[in-house]
């Protein structure tokens, strides 16, 4: 039973079902850019499953309303920040579907969605230092760059913030 989590002028976004693991390998890629394992995929919509249990939210399909295709993932998933769990709106589009506004439609909707439903006071992105397209994403949906943060395993990211207060503000 699919769970609508929200929709866009474009876009549908829903909770991910197991048989969305073919369409899903074709999204997330090792960071090499090579395919990811099935095993990884399915272990990985476990993982969104297992936030949506814990937190009431978590990664989430990303859906093209014109062809009932998935083409990605977007949601907010706990993540270690400066030593901290905190809320990170994070996403993939299919190569196929970048520079078409795609992770700007749908981090602006989710952003709107998550503090409209969630209590946090704070919403965070991270991504490569040398990742422009997410960072200027980031930047578009009403975040702030903090800093660098070297993540667990070696990779520096930058870091950007939007706060409720902020949020509201824009509105």
């Amino acid at each position: 039973r699919m769970k609508l989590i929200l929709d866009t002028k474009r876009l549908i976004i829903r909770e991910f079902e197991d048989d969305d693991i073919n369409a899903l390998m074709l999204v997330i890629h090792n960071p090499d850019g090579s395919k990811c394992e099935e095993s990884y995929v399915h272990r990985w919509i476990n993982w969104c499953k297992d936030s949506y249990k814990k937190y009431n939210f978590g990664q989430w399909a990303v859906i093209l309303k014109d062809t009932n295709e998935l083409i990605g993932s977007i949601g907010v998933s706990m993540q270690m920040i400066d030593d901290e769990l905190k809320p990170e709106l994070g996403y993939h589009v299919r190569s196929d579907y970048h520079h078409q506004g795609i992770a700007k439609e749908a981090n602006h909707a989710l952003k709107n969605y998550f503090f409209n439903n969630y209590k946090y006071d704070e919403l965070y992105s991270y991504m490569n230092k040398d990742n422009i397209a997410s960072s200027r994403t980031a930047e578009s949906n009403g975040m702030n760059y903090l800093h660098l943060y070297t993540t667990h395993d070696g990779e520096v990211c930058k870091v950007y913030r939007v706060t409720r207060e902020e949020w509201l503000n824009s509105k």
